[in-house]
């Protein structure tokens, strides 16, 4: 699912966005609780080459697969038990028992403070709370851990959005084009708010 137009769908379009799958991830080894430095590192490095080919690709689609990529690197938590109290937690939300999600995910938060999709994760259900100072909160902490978080950006962007602060959404989806020129969403929401701020100024 993805940004309509006005933000149709507000809920359910930033779920779609702030959790958005990679591929294969059901498929995914089980993680070990203890990473080893080398293998971060190798992470990181994949990380910092996809961001360079999304940079580069001006094409949706071949630059949605290597989001894709990233979306995938993002959900490794380097935790077998993080990584079910997610799987856990995603199965609440689908169901819509928001009390046992946000359970979990505490959960996640304290278990590995800087894994930034635990951070994602409970922002993306704060928002769907309708609690959107915490759902920002969370953002914030996603940001500190992952700059390049283009899933949190664009949450952040909705809510302040929503919150009648358009210069500060634009903002926001202005950095999410910088880091994923291809994202449709980004610049369907630049337009129309860019539109929106001119006409006020007339």
């Amino acid at each position: 699912m993805h940004f309509t137009r006005k933000l149709l769908g507000p809920v359910a379009v930033l779920a779609a966005i702030l959790i958005w799958p990679g591929p294969g991830v059901a498929q995914a080894e089980e993680a070990q609780d203890n990473v080893p430095v080398s293998v971060e590192k190798t992470r990181t490095e994949k990380l910092d080459g996809y961001f360079l080919e999304l940079k580069r690709l001006s094409s949706p689609n071949p630059a949605k697969r290597v989001a894709d990529n990233i979306w995938s690197e993002w959900r490794r938590s380097g935790s077998a038990t993080a990584d079910q109290l997610m799987a856990w937690a995603d199965e609440a939300m689908r169901d819509k028992r928001f009390f046992i999600a946000l359970d979990l995910l505490d959960q996640v938060t304290v278990l590995m403070p800087d894994y930034a999709e635990g951070w994602n994760r409970r922002a993306t259900l704060h928002f769907m709370m309708d609690d959107h100072s915490k759902s920002m909160a969370d953002i914030n902490r996603v940001l500190e851990l992952e700059p390049r978080h283009f899933g949190a950006l664009m949450g952040m962007g909705a809510i302040l959005s929503q919150a009648g602060k358009d210069e500060a959404a634009l903002a926001a989806y202005l950095k999410v084009l910088e880091i994923y020129p291809a994202m449709r969403e980004a610049q369907t929401r630049v337009g129309e708010l860019a539109d929106e701020l001119t006409g006020d100024e007339i």
